[in-house]
């Protein structure tokens, strides 16, 4: 093999932006969009124009399979010899692909095309991890006793238990917290089934968050049922009432507690056709203590008893939001970098635009025809190379359908024009 000198020591001058955005104003020749890479001019080309990582795992790997490819499919009437892209469930395996194919319709898991088929046809089995199977069953706990206290705290503004008049006029702001926190744990889980089901990463990263809002309002009830129980309930259930009740609160919880005044009918009592000057009934403060101190007791220990469920739910969505498919931490490409037809061909053709301003539409020219008639593993000296589809060695499978022997084809030209550069350097 020659020796490669420097494009310098022979009076040419290398291409500094091989995939640079200047573009030449020659004719069509070095465009490849029409050679097989693009079908439209207005199709979108990947970021992988511009930035192709190479730390993501490699387009095709030896026994990998699609994964719910479409009925009407070539892929799924031909098998293509070595395997196929995408991992699907199996991306687990040792040596599996993690990229997805282009017919595979059901990318996170959740085949849209089956759900307006009316029941036609087979359904595959469905397959859930254990990181799904976890956030089903928190989301599940989460959502019973959200459900449980969202119906408690109705039941309690619609008047139904016995004594829920008292707590609507002496405990009217820890009741409105508590409502909040039931209704936002509704509809959290709410959100949290439509991103298990749909295996929504987004809906799940959005019902993390208010999961956490839920724990901020269901800790806040308990704090303060805790606070006002443990120091100088007394001192203000005094002030309540002298100062916080007006007339007719203070004559609500006197029918529903049977009292009469706060010590006695003379002292701060709303006159009624049980409470008047000569009324045998006791005064309403040992009452009142008495229901605050065991409802408030009952309020904190409920707040305080669904914390361990409220974390344990929290800390399943943070680590099991990102796992409920098989795709996720496998290396896969993100897919606005995957490189397409219409990417490669954009690609090949900046490269060669800049070779043609640098060396000229004759050099170009002969590097197209002979990528172009060349067969695949094939380079422009006629020397074997592992070139198979998007530049793969010889051992990874070739695809063999219409799109992927256009990128072969624009792999080759890429070949074939650095064996020009490197034979115009000697």
């Amino acid at each position: 093999m020659p020796s490669q000198t420097n494009l310098a020591d022979v009076g040419l001058i290398p291409p500094t932006r091989p995939f640079g955005g200047s573009h030449s104003n020659r004719s069509s020749v070095l465009s490849l969009s029409t050679s097989g890479g693009s079908k439209a001019a207005d199709v979108p080309t990947s970021l992988s124009v511009n930035y192709l990582p190479t730390k993501f795992s490699r387009p095709h790997s030896p026994g990998v399979h699609p994964r719910r490819v479409q009925s009407n499919s070539k892929l799924r009437k031909e098998p293509l010899p070595g395997g196929a892209r995408g991992g699907g469930r199996n991306a687990f395996r040792a040596g599996e692909n993690r990229m997805p194919g282009g017919d595979d319709e059901d990318y996170d898991g959740v085949q849209v095309s089956s759900w307006f088929a009316g029941g036609k046809g087979h359904k595959a089995r469905l397959r859930w991890n254990r990181f799904k199977w976890i956030l089903l069953v928190t989301n599940t706990v989460f959502t019973i006793y959200s459900m449980i206290a969202l119906i408690f705290c109705l039941l309690t503004y619609l008047n139904v238990w016995n004594h829920a008049e008292v707590v609507l006029v002496s405990n009217r702001m820890e009741l409105s917290i508590s409502m909040a926190a039931a209704c936002l744990g509704v509809l959290t889980s709410l959100l949290g089934w439509a991103g298990i089901l749909l295996n929504n990463r987004s809906f799940l990263a959005v019902y993390s968050l208010l999961l956490w809002c839920c724990f901020g309002l269901l800790v806040a009830p308990g704090y303060i049922t805790y606070k006002t129980r443990t120091f100088n309930l007394e001192g203000k259930i005094n002030k309540q009432w002298s100062q916080a009740l007006d007339p007719t609160e203070r004559l609500r919880i006197q029918n529903k507690l049977q009292c009469c005044g706060y010590y006695s009918p003379f002292v701060e009592a709303t006159v009624s056709q049980t409470c008047y000057s000569r009324s045998l009934l006791p005064g309403c403060k040992a009452a009142v203590l008495t229901f605050q101190r065991s409802t408030l007791e009952r309020w904190y220990t409920i707040a305080f008893g669904l914390v361990p469920l409220q974390l344990a739910t929290m800390i399943a969505a943070l680590l099991c939001s990102n796992h409920v498919t098989y795709r996720f931490g496998k290396g896969m490409m993100p897919k606005a970098y995957r490189l397409s037809p219409s990417s490669m061909a954009v690609i090949m053709e900046n490269y060669a635009n800049q070779l043609a301003e640098q060396y000229g539409d004759d050099v170009a020219s002969e590097v197209l025809t002979r990528a172009k008639n060349k067969p695949v593993g094939t380079t422009s000296f006629g020397t074997s190379t592992a070139i198979g589809s998007y530049g793969a060695p010889s051992h990874w499978p070739v695809q063999r359908n219409q799109t992927q022997l256009h990128q072969v084809t624009i792999v080759k030209g890429l070949v074939a024009l650095h064996h020009m550069v490197a034979r115009h350097s000697h």
